[in-house]
């Protein structure tokens, strides 16, 4: 089978992909191989909205990518190779799929730990893990979250509100430490806490095994963890492998132009798995959901012949109990920080400078506004002070 337009990986950067195609090239054909068993969805409902809102049901998850653009969605395929030669992939059953241009959306993999697969035991990234884990909190009456981060707070949030005693596991001292300044860090850190979370701090899980119906947990600091199930968000690593495979560049992830191409012209990548230039922060890969979509967006506008160069800056966001916040940029305390608040720890703007005073990162934390003003202070890439910055947003 030969498609116009052949993307491998069926998440979001597929759907919106097949939407930036579909803006210039309103027939040529677009193919979606995806592993997932699921066709493309919107995943920050997965740890998000269908734990928190009563409104929003798995029926809202999917994003109807086949029926709104016409691509033919191939659901539950793993492509065991490109030949880049011979323009064409062949997946891991022996099926041959020809292309005109080929978009690389292979997304990351979780990091996983010394634990044999099952049901009490997941890897949080796919609408299917999602649901096992919805499954577990039917019969567990506690489940460990492993990892401090990103993913591991929001699901030990989402799990703690529906009843379900949660130990969360971290390395870090004080959750949020190595992303907010120190008060902010102490109240995030508090709020767990008050809803009912064990944390268990400045410690890693080094092995697991299911014993008796249920998973127990080897920590490094030489103490057992057991739990009904666990759930692991340790991060992610960039599958690369199709990449490395055909003779790609690969460097954290797939290297790519300010179009999003590869070396090879007639490839592209975009999405968790492509290094790419930023046009403010220079090149950096980036895994959250606002890269997905327009970095898919502009991949497949430029497979359709829009040569435009992928000039935007992404942003990401949390909800955590009844806090929320949205940053740009780099956002760590191994930078100074300047902070601007309307209420300390409730609302306001952190800012992460570099030893040149120079903006490197905003934190907005329950302040939904402001982003294009960070983009544009991000941008000018010049001194600022604790004067030139209170008020700006």
């Amino acid at each position: 089978m030969r498609y116009d337009y052949l993307i491998i990986g069926g998440g979001m950067v597929a759907d919106s992909a097949a939407r930036g195609i579909r803006e210039i090239d309103g027939t040529g054909s677009i193919g979606i191989l995806g592993a997932d068993p699921d066709e493309p969805y919107t995943r920050p409902a997965l740890s998000k909205k269908l734990w928190t809102d009563s409104e929003f049901g798995r029926d809202q998850v999917p994003l109807d990518t086949a029926s709104d653009t016409g691509a033919q969605v191939h659901t539950g395929v793993s492509v065991a190779s490109v030949d880049r030669s011979r323009a064409s992939v062949t997946t891991e059953s022996g099926d041959h799929y020809e292309y005109g241009d080929l978009l690389l959306a292979t997304g990351a993999e979780p990091m996983r730990i010394d634990l044999a697969p099952s049901p009490r035991v997941v890897y949080f990234r796919t609408f299917s893990d999602y649901r096992a884990l919805r499954e577990l909190t039917k019969t567990a009456e506690h489940i460990a979250v492993v990892g401090g981060g990103y993913i591991g707070t929001e699901l030990a949030s989402a799990l703690s509100l529906q009843g379900v005693k949660v130990t969360l596991v971290t390395s870090a001292d004080i959750l949020g430490a190595h992303m907010f300044p120190p008060t902010l860090a102490a109240g995030f850190d508090k709020g767990f806490a008050e809803h009912g979370v064990t944390v268990r701090r400045a410690t890693k899980v080094t092995a697991g095994a299911e014993a008796s119906a249920r998973v127990q947990l080897q920590l490094d600091d030489g103490t057992t963890l057991e739990a009904d199930g666990a759930v692991f968000g340790l991060g992610v690593q960039p599958r690369t492998e199709l990449a490395d495979g055909a003779g790609l560049a690969v460097d954290d992830g797939i290297v790519v132009d300010e179009l999003l191409r590869t070396a090879d012209e007639h490839v592209y990548a975009a999405g968790d798995v492509a290094n790419y230039p930023d046009a403010i922060l220079g090149r950096r890969r980036v895994e959250h959901v606002d890269n997905a979509t327009e970095m898919g967006k502009a991949a497949g506008r430029n497979m359709a012949g829009a040569a435009e160069p992928y000039s935007y800056t992404p942003y990401f966001y949390s909800d955590i109990y009844d806090d929320g916040y949205q940053a740009i940029g780099t956002v760590s305390t191994s930078m100074s920080t300047i902070e601007d608040w309307k209420s300390v720890g409730k609302e306001g703007v952190v800012y992460y400078l570099d030893d040149q005073a120079v903006v490197r990162g905003v934190l907005m934390w329950n302040v939904w506004e402001g982003l294009d003003v960070a983009r544009t202070l991000l941008a000018e890439k010049k001194p600022q002070t604790e004067q030139s910055l209170r008020g700006l947003i």
